[in-house]
């Protein structure tokens, strides 16, 4: 992405800031925090932008959060897509969880999911934000119910379940070990979470 001029402090050539930088700062603030809880300050302080400037190159808070959501899906939620196209159930599990836990594991990143930080903390926010936030998980999961029902489908599971009931068990144990990631959790102890929802994991 192209370096943005913004508008000068003193006369003279513009300053000049890098988008891409500019706005991963912003998704650390908003990981780290949540929407309601990053203040404008925190936002340009970190990004090391004028409110001006973050205005004219992203638009309003609420426009850089949702900026900062696509940023978090591209480089930290491909691992989901990759899982689904495991031939089994049991190894799309695997693999979501694996990655799920390298994810919020990682050194020199936040912790946890920001999926998770972002719906729980936009609940009270303005209902745009929240209602965007809610349709982005929805969609994740209705991938992951209808790479479910296939599998059942397919005759994968060794016991009869429901696609819906399946997906939601999956999605809290993640949101369970986003959570103990966030409260210090190491990647061990996580790993041991993961392999015992897979020793119960219904599919061959």
């Amino acid at each position: 992405m192209e370096k943005l001029a913004t508008a000068p402090a003193t006369r003279g050539r513009p300053r000049e800031f890098d988008v891409d930088e500019a706005l991963a700062a912003a998704l650390r603030v908003f990981w780290t925090k949540g929407y309601e809880a990053a203040s404008l300050t925190d936002l340009t302080d970190a990004m090391g932008i004028t409110r001006p400037s973050l205005y004219a190159a992203f638009g309003n808070k609420e426009a850089l959060f949702l900026h900062a959501l696509d940023l978090y899906e591209r480089e930290k939620m491909a691992y989901v897509g990759a899982a689904l196209d495991a031939p089994s159930a049991r190894g799309v599990v695997r693999n979501m969880l694996a990655g799920a836990i390298a994810n919020f594991t990682a050194e020199d990143e936040c912790r946890g999911c920001m999926g998770v930080i972002a719906s729980v903390a936009c609940k009270a926010v303005e209902p745009s934000i929240s209602t965007h936030v809610a349709a982005r998980a929805e969609s994740a999961r209705l991938a992951i119910v209808a790479r479910m029902q296939k599998a059942i489908d397919d005759g994968d599971f060794t016991v009869p379940v429901e696609a819906d009931a399946i997906t939601r068990y999956l999605s809290t144990v993640m949101q369970g070990l986003s959570i103990q990631a966030q409260n210090g959790a190491t990647r061990a102890e996580l790993e041991q979470v993961a392999d015992a929802a897979l020793a119960m994991w219904p599919s061959k």
